[in-house]
């Protein structure tokens, strides 16, 4: 499998087909039994811990299936705290994480406890920490799962504006609405099969 800039692929399959633990390989947070993977002329797999780290910090966003937020902390601490171990000049600013949420459709609720929020709130939030670190390479796990389709569209219409400006995203998902958003589809339950025959 490769992914280029500026592409959107989806990734689809029936559950239990490997789809999240794709996403975890290409995000560095599971090694691969076999096989290499490069990303953007980084050795991921095999590389040491430290490489993995780096390049997580450095280069991934991602939106986890559950959100991954705090739930007792505001919506600003859950944005800015896990870019703490970004290199300064890199961490977002009070105005950039504004801007964020202003697009997201959450203008004002720095403050507001995560607990509050309802699950499409929550995963906007989730959305918010990837737009301001800007990432080269987003991995999304059901991205839409908790939204209704008009805030579905506005998390694929951000996903899409990170890609123009040059990020590649890998998107798991089972709504045919998102793949036919995308560049690309890479069906694992096609992939099962074929691999077998």
């Amino acid at each position: 499998m490769s992914a280029e800039p500026r592409e959107m692929v989806a990734i689809m399959g029936p559950s239990g087909s490997g789809k999240t633990t794709l996403l975890n390989c290409l995000g560095a947070l599971t090694r691969p039994t076999s096989g290499a993977l490069t990303i953007g002329g980084i050795s991921v797999h095999p590389a040491s811990a430290a490489v993995r780290r780096k390049f997580r910090r450095d280069h991934v966003g991602y939106l986890f299936q559950n959100f991954a937020l705090v739930e007792s902390e505001s919506v600003e601490r859950n944005i800015v705290d896990p870019l703490r171990i970004m290199p300064r000049k890199r961490r977002p600013s009070t105005s950039d994480i504004s801007r964020a949420l202003g697009e997201l459709g959450l203008p004002g609720r720095e403050k507001d406890k995560v607990c509050r929020l309802s699950g499409g709130e929550q995963q906007r939030v989730a959305l918010a920490a990837v737009l301001v670190k800007r990432p080269s390479l987003i991995l999304a796990d059901e991205p839409t799962g908790s939204l209704d389709s008009a805030n579905g569209h506005v998390i694929i219409e951000s996903i899409r504006r990170l890609t123009d400006q040059g990020a590649c995203a890998v998107i798991a998902t089972h709504d045919r609405d998102v793949a036919d958003c995308c560049d690309r589809v890479v069906d694992l339950g096609q992939f099962a099969v074929s691999a077998r025959t």
